[in-house]
């Protein structure tokens, strides 16, 4: 097949049958990897050029991604666009997730976005494509046609895709050129896990001359030949070029995982045998079989199962030691699993003594219940309403701070010999509080009715005029809260309502999910920056609750928590490091339905002990539950 140019864009598979593009300076690396053929040694170390893609490695030779930590493998393929396409002009569509930041489209979703976008469309519908969105181009917008939801998006210039010319490979398997030939062996490999291996199969290599020889071709990775390739022609109009279907075909996973490690196992062997003389020295992955096609090399066959694990056990010590990373691993007669210290080692062992093996996948995260119709939406049983809305603060007037203190104070006529906790200087000394001066005395001393703590008046009025003004006070050594403490959470609305699922922990009842919705707008006199815009990412938010005695407890104690704008604050995110936008107010909430991989999620049998630990820290308790307000 001759083509003048194309761009070249790898792509992996995700859960959801779609496939990703990598970046295009990932693609270049993975490009410079294949380009350089044997040499390259058939794998591609993918946090080489990006940090965040550090536990992944790609096979060129099984064409899958393997994630080290969690042993997800997942197929790539080597797919060709046309130059003047977006991913030929470094052109990239990028879409505004809940966390705030921008996820690229995938490929042919950027090729007909800006295909439309240099035709001057004002906007595009994508249903055509599989996907229920328009994108408004004048708003820079996407919109759910089903729920309306909007979010963010935008265009940006990135590197150019690689860029291949000339007669493009059959396969997309590597070696990618047809054209190269056997090459001396590489030089050894010392990283620990290899050295490990070698030293393993040196140590049966002795024991093992009954163990049948095979072929240099059957050490190879076997390749089904593909099917002649067919066009894809994008809605875009541009066309898409061609790609082999091999690709487009995920292999049975076991076969692969086992393939897979029998191959790297060949591969250190390969790799070992110039500074290895009890191996025999093999061809090299691109040669061909050699005419007479039988070649002896050192077999872990002739290992029993006890032998393997002693063998595994043993060498484990080696890869803790030295930080090598390893993955889980489960045996398949016995589905039991091998602790993570051995699992790379085992893997390897297992898979050469001709064992089953498989590398385990990591749960998927469950952000949301399955759909749920209006019909099965229903209203909480005790409470009169499914729905809070907050407005703008009313700030209280007619109170001055003096006036506020007089309630929760008492007057020291003879401070004790002891510091102010506040200013850190002595009560009996005058208040070393240097900013705007309070209409106050600054050696008059006061104790807090409740706790206790005695302070400079100065120093408490100087730190009620820089909080909130709500007409509570907290004690900054106890935390006692005196009086109603409110917060600077934004106007928005608080929805609460049953859904016929049950939380994983919680199978006897059903969920309250809760859903929080606050829009962008500008901060008030109360907010870090006054008559500054802030945002407000990932909304609505959706969390869950089980609906049980405690459940509803909480909800009670979170809708006055609402109420008092105590659950929101604007800030800065922890998460993304952006300020001036909308972030929880330690008040923790569950945001996963059915895992729990980020932490905010289930089972977690201390939760709502906690939640009811963390509103009684803001002054929320179960005296505060009065008669719910319609």
């Amino acid at each position: 097949m001759l083509l003048a140019s194309a761009v070249v864009v790898w792509e992996w598979l995700n859960e959801h049958g779609r496939w990703r593009p990598y970046s295009p300076a990932v693609s270049h690396h993975i490009e410079a990897v294949v380009r350089a053929g044997p040499r390259g040694g058939g794998s591609v170390v993918l946090g080489q050029v990006d940090g965040r893609l550090a536990p992944y490695i790609l096979d060129l030779q099984s064409m899958h991604q393997f994630r080290q930590d969690t042993g997800t493998i997942r197929p790539v393929r080597r797919s060709y666009y046309d130059p003047s396409s977006a991913p030929g002009k470094g052109v990239v569509w990028e879409w505004e997730n809940d966390n705030g930041t921008w996820t690229p489209y995938d490929t042919e979703v950027g090729i007909t976005l800006q295909h439309a976008f240099e035709k001057q469309h004002p906007w595009i519908d994508l249903t055509s494509i599989g996907f229920c969105y328009i994108i408004d181009f004048s708003t820079m917008g996407q919109i759910n046609r089903q729920t309306q939801r909007k979010r963010r998006v935008r265009r940006r210039l990135d590197m150019v895709y690689p860029l291949v010319t000339g007669t493009l490979p059959k396969s997309q398997s590597w070696p990618t050129s047809p054209s190269v030939v056997s090459t001396p062996p590489a030089p050894a490999c010392t990283c620990p896990q290899c050295l490990l291996v070698m030293s393993i199969k040196a140590a049966v290599s002795g024991g093992s001359s009954r163990g049948a020889g095979v072929t240099a071709s059957q050490q190879q990775l076997q390749q089904p030949q593909p099917p002649p390739p067919r066009k894809a022609v994008s809605l875009s109009g541009s066309t898409k070029l061609p790609i082999p279907a091999s690709a487009h075909k995920p292999q049975d996973g076991t076969a692969t995982v086992r393939s897979s490690l029998k191959t790297l196992a060949s591969q250190v062997s390969r790799r070992q045998a110039a500074s290895t003389p009890a191996l025999t020295t093999t061809g090299s992955p691109a040669s061909p079989p050699s005419a007479k096609g039988k070649v002896t090399r050192a077999s872990l066959n002739t290992l029993n199962r006890t032998n393997l694990q002693r063998l595994a056990i043993a060498q484990s010590r080696v890869l803790i030691a030295s930080g090598v990373p390893t993955v889980p691993v489960k045996n398949l007669n016995g589905s039991s699993p091998v602790n993570p210290a051995l699992a790379g080692i085992t893997g390897i062992l297992m898979s050469a003594a001709g064992l089953p093996v498989c590398l385990t996948r990591p749960p998927k995260l469950v952000l949301h219940p399955p759909p749920v119709s209006k019909s099965e939406i229903k209203s909480i049983p005790g409470f009169s309403s499914t729905c809070r809305k907050t407005t703008k603060k009313q700030t209280k007037k007619g109170k001055t701070p003096e006036e506020v203190l007089k309630k929760y104070l008492q007057k020291v006529r003879h401070p004790p010999d002891e510091d102010c906790t506040i200013c850190m200087e002595r009560l009996s000394a005058p208040s070393g509080y240097k900013g705007p001066q309070p209409a106050v005395k600054p050696d008059l001393v006061g104790k807090l009715s409740t706790c206790g703590h005695i302070y400079h008046l100065h120093c408490l009025v100087a730190m009620y005029n820089n909080g909130n003004k709500d007409g509570s006070l907290q004690c900054p050594t106890c935390k006692t809260i005196y009086g109603v403490k409110t917060g600077t959470q934004p106007p928005g609305k608080m929805e609460y309502h049953l859904i016929p699922h049950s939380l994983p922990g919680h199978l006897d009842c059903k969920t309250i999910r809760i859903i929080y919705n606050i829009p962008p707008g500008i901060q008030g006199p109360e907010h870090p920056n006054p008559g500054k815009n802030f945002t407000a990412r990932g909304f609505p938010r959706h969390c869950y609750i089980p609906d049980n005695e405690k459940g509803r407890k909480v909800l009670k104690l979170l809708l006055i928590a609402w109420d008092r704008r105590l659950i929101f604050a604007i800030g800065t995110s922890s998460t993304t490091g952006e300020s001036d936008t909308v972030i929880w107010n330690e008040i923790h909430h569950k945001t996963e339905f059915g895992s729990n991989l980020t932490g905010h999620g289930y089972p977690d049998p201390n939760h709502l002990d906690n939640v009811l630990s963390e509103l009684v820290a803001q002054g929320i308790t179960e005296e505060s539950a009065l008669p719910e307000k319609d």
